[in-house]
């Protein structure tokens, strides 16, 4: 077999141009372009259905996904602008249908959908969105019935969040208007749409920032207002950030969104769900003609209350008093009694003086003149009889005398420094006091001895006499006097 020539063959080290070969060689780039051009072309506008998966959002706004379903994925981005622009947060397992057109990234050498809008693929989907969302936030412990704070019974400042222009806002103030005209805070906000969510947000912050002392006052209550309307509508209700906003407001907050049958995150995150609108402001304030009648029927029963006691007491007064004996009957034997002792002491007083004027009579009968001088002449004669003598005078005086002299006497001897004289000695301490006891001298450590002559201080030292008794002096024996020498 002959050996092949390089050029025949198709593997040659070097490229060479073939006879009959037009194709020039392409650029990696010339061919990403080419293929760019034509799938862009082909497909410049595609709604896709899939769900969500691997969503991110970079630091430059731009939202990174991808779009699966059970056979295949496909890449995607969308641009900041229209991410800022979603009606929803997009998270993974969302089912939606995405809107753009089909593009190649040369980089990757892979194809992805430049997405123009996102929308959540019916209402099912929107629903289990929803479910998600909630199981979330209960979860958080959002909902739970421990964080709910009660309403004030009169509020003074009421804060509303809804819409300037609905109707909603006209039916609350009328609603107040009829029961409790009170001061009404609107913070207008957009209710549906782009950004609804991040307003209504807000100015539940708003008002939970103001200063209760401040120009503007802050609200006691906060009612979150809006008409009735789909799920769609009402979806930035259940946005994420308002229903924290709502659950870390300080305030009260009453979510009165949609109607009756209309259920949103906000309601499980309030502290009370009023049904519609008009239901909140009935709710968050009371009727005024009902509180000035309830509290005049408080007053007629407190005055009953305080006159009561006073009426059952005059009842019970005029009962005794019926029972009571009347005022003749108890004074009639005190009457009686007093004027047979009247009668008593006129007819003793009388007696009296009959028998005084009989006395009298009698005694005047013996004060005759001549018995009178009878009386002074034996009175005069008497008096003469008795000798009025200096002898009278002075025995009472002596017998006295006599009797000073012997107690002076004996209070010179009974004198405590008398039997000092015949040798006696006063033993005190150095406070002058007199000891009369060995013990209580024995405990001084220097005495004072009071003789006749005078006083001599004495230092007691260990071996003092005076702590034992002295021994009694040795009589000597007595020599008899000597007699003269008969014989000298």
């Amino acid at each position: 077999m002959a050996a092949s020539s390089p050029d025949d063959g198709n593997n040659g080290l070097v490229a060479r141009e073939r006879q009959g070969d037009n194709a020039e060689p392409l650029s990696i780039t010339e061919i990403s372009a080419a293929l760019k051009r034509t799938v862009e072309d082909r497909f410049g506008f595609v709604r896709l259905r899939g769900e969500l998966s691997g969503v991110k959002r970079a630091a430059s706004g731009h939202l990174y996904l991808a779009l699966k379903d059970e056979n295949a994925v496909l890449d995607g981005v969308m641009w900041r602008g229209n991410a800022q622009r979603l009606a929803f947060v997009p998270e993974d397992g969302i089912e939606v249908i995405a809107s753009g057109k089909l593009t190649t990234y040369p980089g990757r050498s892979k194809y992805q959908i430049v997405i123009d809008s996102l929308e959540i693929a019916g209402e099912g989907a929107l629903l289990a969105l929803l479910e998600k969302t909630r199981q979330k936030l209960e979860a958080e412990g959002l909902f739970a019935r421990e964080r709910k704070q009660a309403l004030p019974f009169l509020p003074k400042v009421i804060g509303v969040v809804t819409s300037p222009t609905g109707s909603v806002i006209r039916d609350i103030l009328h609603r107040l208007a009829d029961r409790f005209p009170s001061q009404v805070l609107v913070w207008p906000v957009l209710v549906q749409g782009q950004g609804a969510a991040e307003q209504v947000a807000g100015a539940i912050r708003g008002f939970a920032a103001l200063d209760a002392g401040g120009p503007l006052p802050r609200p006691d209550v906060v009612i979150v207002a809006r008409g009735g309307g789909s799920i769609e509508d009402l979806w930035s209700f259940n946005e994420e950030v308002v229903v924290r906003a709502i659950a870390d407001c300080p305030i009260p907050v009453i979510s009165a969104v949609g109607h009756e049958t209309d259920t949103t995150l906000a309601d499980y995150a309030a502290d009370r769900r009023a049904p519609t609108p008009t239901a909140a402001a009935e709710m968050v304030v009371p009727v005024r003609a009902d509180l000035i009648a309830t509290v005049a029927d408080l007053a007629n029963r407190q005055r009953r209350a305080v006159l009561r006691p006073v009426e059952l007491g005059s009842e019970r007064l005029e009962a005794r008093v019926r029972r009571m004996p009347k005022l003749e009957a108890l004074f009639q034997p005190h009457t009686q009694r007093l004027d047979e002792l009247s009668e008593r002491l006129r007819r003793g007083l009388r007696d009296q003086a009959g028998q005084g004027r009989e006395k009298l009579a009698g005694t005047s009968a013996r004060l005759s003149p001549t018995l009178l001088k009878r009386s002074m002449e034996d009175a005069s004669r008497q008096l003469a009889r008795v000798r009025l003598t200096p002898d009278l005078v002075r025995r009472p005086i002596m017998q006295k005398q006599d009797a000073l002299i012997v107690l002076a006497r004996l209070a010179q001897q009974f004198h405590p420094e008398e039997p000092l004289k015949r040798g006696y000695a006063i033993v005190r301490d150095g406070n002058d006091k007199a000891l009369t006891s060995r013990e209580m001298a024995a405990k001084e450590a220097a005495l004072v001895l009071q003789f006749a002559d005078g006083r001599l201080e004495v230092s007691q030292g260990d071996d003092s006499s005076l702590k034992r008794p002295a021994k009694p002096a040795r009589k000597k024996p007595s020599v008899p006097p000597k007699q003269d020498d008969l014989f000298g």
